[in-house]
């Protein structure tokens, strides 16, 4: 008999991460490797709020608090979601967590029993199915087609709805496609869930502030406010702030649902990271204008990745609305032959050689669920991006 865990077979270690840390791997071996995996900023965290960390540190502000957040952070919640989403929550409705992937584990844990079934649109971020299988439920993928800018359709959504369906996950702009939905077709999303009273909603919104060329973001509960009720709008401090490693997210909802995770939370790791919530309450609070200077240079950097990946032979590319990745097609490559005699039958095969061949580290479409594709972060230097697709294109021009 094992001694570890039966749950624990159910999941699969995170992609994303393994193939950063293989990359690293190689990269420490003296290879010359240009890593497009990670999903984070490449950005530093803002003066003013490191300021902030640094006074809270002076202050003495390290011991314990509440198991899900000081009072000022959530109020500050509050304030940014009436601010920015026209959403009106107390703090009784709010949850502080140890990144925006505590609160959604937090969540499905507190919620899901054997035999639910939560609907994930694909492609999706790698972690929700897993966390899904993790807390007990089980995982309904609804693929979105890369024709409709892999944005899911009303009609798919209804589809995919069964009376076993407790939860719908909603990521917009989405990790890993930079796809945005606009008002009317989240819209038309939440008039499909309007229809299905069982049906909970999880708005994972931690790329909103990450959107380009004028696009709007919108959250469900927004959109639809008969849903607010059943939805729990998620977000955090990593993307937008430049802040991943300082692990702050949160969320607001239900009191009861907040209350449920409350008790995990402090049963498990108990209250984030006391400085870390300081520095996202400055991050909340403070100014803002360096998300707008940080999004120039992603358009632009989005701008040089698209174009040349378009370039590629057998590449097809769609121009993201936000977040910082783009998820190219290789449909146009399956059946070729690398030069080193790789057969490109998956996404997989494909990223493998690519890595091997030419030291550009991406991460495959099976991955997130839609295949064949891949998904670039284009959060580094434009020096590094050109090298980096200057090479993809070349080593899709060597297949046979």
């Amino acid at each position: 008999m094992s001694f570890l865990s039966k749950t624990l077979s159910r999941v699969k270690p995170s992609p994303t991460i393994a193939i950063s840390t293989k990359a690293g791997e190689l990269k420490a071996a003296g290879q010359d490797v240009i890593s497009l995996s990670a999903g984070e900023p490449d950005f530093d965290t803002p003066d003013h709020i490191k300021a902030a960390a640094i006074a809270a540190i002076n202050a003495g502000k390290t011991k314990y608090t509440a198991p899900d957040g000081i009072p000022e952070l959530k109020q500050a919640v509050c304030d940014k979601l009436a601010r920015d989403n026209g959403l009106s929550y107390t703090p009784a409705q709010v949850s502080i967590g140890t990144g925006g992937k505590q609160i959604l584990y937090n969540a499905l844990m507190a919620t899901l029993n054997e035999g639910d079934e939560v609907l994930i649109p694909a492609p999706y971020w790698v972690s929700y199915p897993d966390m899904v299988l993790l807390a007990g439920g089980t995982p309904v993928i609804a693929p979105a087609k890369a024709e409709n800018a892999y944005k899911l359709m009303p009609e798919e959504l209804e589809a995919a709805i069964t009376p076993k369906t407790k939860w719908f996950i909603f990521n917009s702009p989405s990790n890993p496609t930079g796809a945005g939905y606009t008002w009317d077709e989240l819209k038309a999303l939440t008039d499909v869930l309007l229809r299905h009273p069982h049906v909970w909603i999880m708005s994972d919104d931690m790329y909103e502030f990450l959107a380009f060329d004028g696009f709007k973001f919108c959250t469900p509960a927004q959109v639809e406010p008969k849903l607010y009720d059943r939805t729990l709008t998620c977000n955090g401090v990593s993307k937008a702030y430049a802040m991943t490693g300082w692990r702050i997210g949160y969320a607001a909802g239900p009191v009861e649902l907040i209350g449920a995770m409350r008790k995990i939370q402090s049963q498990s790791t108990s209250n984030p990271n006391s400085i870390a919530q300081w520095a996202a309450l400055e991050a909340l609070n403070g100014s803002h204008d360096f998300i707008a200077e940080n999004n120039a240079v992603f358009t632009r950097r989005r701008n040089l990745v698209v174009d040349m990946l378009n370039a590629c032979e057998g590449i097809t590319c769609p121009k993201p609305e936000g977040a910082f990745y783009v998820y190219p097609s290789i449909a146009g490559l399956i059946g070729k032959t690398s030069a080193q005699g790789t057969l490109i039958d998956t996404d997989e095969a494909f990223a493998t050689a690519l890595l091997s061949e030419t030291g550009v580290a991406v991460v495959f479409g099976a991955a997130f669920g839609l295949s064949p594709a891949f998904r670039i972060s284009y959060a580094t230097s434009d020096e590094a991006l050109v090298d980096a697709c200057t090479r993809i294109q070349a080593f899709c021009a060597s297949l046979t």
